[in-house]
């Protein structure tokens, strides 16, 4: 398939235009590599035997090369985050390297901040308006404008949907249909529990832990589960003749090596003030990088997700905020979620570096009662806060319908008109 343009290339020009080094991370075929060449003029692979050996006998071969310099896959010789910046500070100049890595930094040897060296850009699986499901029309800055939209659609079914997240965002999945697509992902969600998690951690993680892991976590996807229930879940499963058995020690260090990975995500819960007595709940939602990777490790099918819609609507929810996210970050923003003691919540909290947010409810379907319930919900938590004036508009992110702007100011949004 021909190359897809990124969001996430404008950051990646304005790090080489600001820096003398642009780290792309990301998990794993999330496209890092075939955006990062859109940029270089040279490159080196450290995941080859042959350019890794030479970079590590000769740390100055993987830095020689017309710039910007690409050194793909750069954690295989870590020291090569020190070596560019020392060439960084020598060469006194702009946009010399890109690094890419499908981890995030190891804790365990020595490295330089690289601040003032390095831009670090994160880049996830597409969104749907990467992949084409999404016209764009709508655009989040316009939301935090206060724009009122035109109604406008393109018109998606719950069965599309289904295909959609079950296929998922992954760049080499193009063009595959979903039988295709399904085999791809099991493939990689085995990888990922195997060979991946051990290497990362330094030791061999146990699969079978670990896959009960991934499973609890797909089943609770856009959720705040907590640490014992991820582990009383894993713990109640059979496999052959055996108890799965996951203490909470565990399950920390193997979500910490997920972590690492960046095959799972954490979304804050958002701190403010308000007038009300209620407590906010602080515990994150969690997320798998794609949605599809849930489906995988679960062994599930867009025929499985259309009988289940409540789950269904729980992974969509989990595609809304991977999607906000990358739209959000072109912005200088950043998504949270929010809940307090009273069962007050807003799904998505999208908030700014200025302190100005839009709050986004999702709902998978256009029911017109659900659509109704939910615009009040936002309304009534948003005069419950004290800080009404950096709330700049009110949203239903859905999967079905059209987009338009409510007589009362709610908005409502197909993701399928959502984009950066």
């Amino acid at each position: 398939m021909d190359y897809k343009k990124r969001i996430i290339e404008n950051a990646i020009e304005s790090g080489l235009q600001a820096a003398g080094a642009v780290f792309l991370r990301g998990t794993k075929a999330c496209g890092k590599t075939e955006t990062a060449k859109r940029f270089a003029k040279s490159d080196t692979n450290l995941q080859t035997a042959r350019d890794r050996t030479l970079a590590q006998i000769d740390p100055a071969s993987a830095l020689t090369g017309e710039t910007p310099r690409l050194i793909d896959e750069w954690q295989e010789v870590p020291s090569v985050w020190n070596d560019v910046k020392i060439e960084v500070d020598a060469r006194k100049s702009k946009g010399q390297f890109i690094l890419t890595g499908s981890a995030t930094l190891p804790d365990d040897i020595h490295l330089h901040s690289g601040a003032g060296r390095y831009v670090i850009t994160d880049m996830s699986t597409m969104t749907w308006a990467e992949l084409g499901y999404s016209n764009a029309s709508v655009r989040l800055s316009e939301l935090f404008a206060g724009v009122k939209i035109r109604p406008t659609q393109n018109q998606v079914d719950v069965q599309t949907i289904a295909e959609r997240i079950a296929i998922g965002g992954w760049p080499g999945n193009l063009g595959l249909n979903e039988k295709q697509a399904l085999l791809i992902n099991e493939s990689y969600y085995r990888l990922l529990t195997s060979d991946d998690i051990s290497r990362i951690a330094k030791v061999e993680r146990n699969t079978t832990k670990t896959r009960k892991l991934v499973q609890s976590l797909a089943r609770n996807v856009s959720t705040t589960v907590g640490i014992k229930t991820l582990s009383a879940d894993a713990d109640a499963d059979v496999v052959g003749t055996k108890t799965v058995t996951l203490s909470r020690q565990t399950t920390y260090d193997y979500l910490a090596d997920l972590t690492k990975l960046m095959a799972i995500c954490e979304q804050p819960a958002w701190k403010t003030h308000i007038r009300s007595s209620a407590t906010l709940r602080e515990s994150p939602k969690r997320h798998l990088a794609d949605p599809s990777l849930a489906v995988a490790a679960l062994g599930l099918n867009s025929k499985a997700l259309f009988d289940d819609l409540r789950y269904l609507g729980f992974l969509f929810e989990s595609q809304v905020y991977h999607d906000l996210v990358v739209y959000a970050r072109q912005l200088g923003g950043e998504v949270y979620h929010y809940r307090d003691s009273y069962g007050n919540e807003i799904d998505e909290v999208v908030e700014l570096a200025n302190g100005d947010t839009v709050f986004v409810e999702v709902k998978l379907g256009d029911i017109e009662a659900e659509i109704n319930e939910a615009a009040e919900k936002l309304k009534g938590i948003a005069d419950s806060l004290s800080l009404q004036k950096t709330v700049k508009s009110l949203n239903i992110v859905t999967g079905t319908g059209y987009s338009y702007s409510r007589p009362d100011g709610v908005n409502v949004i197909s993701l399928s008109t959502l984009g950066d």
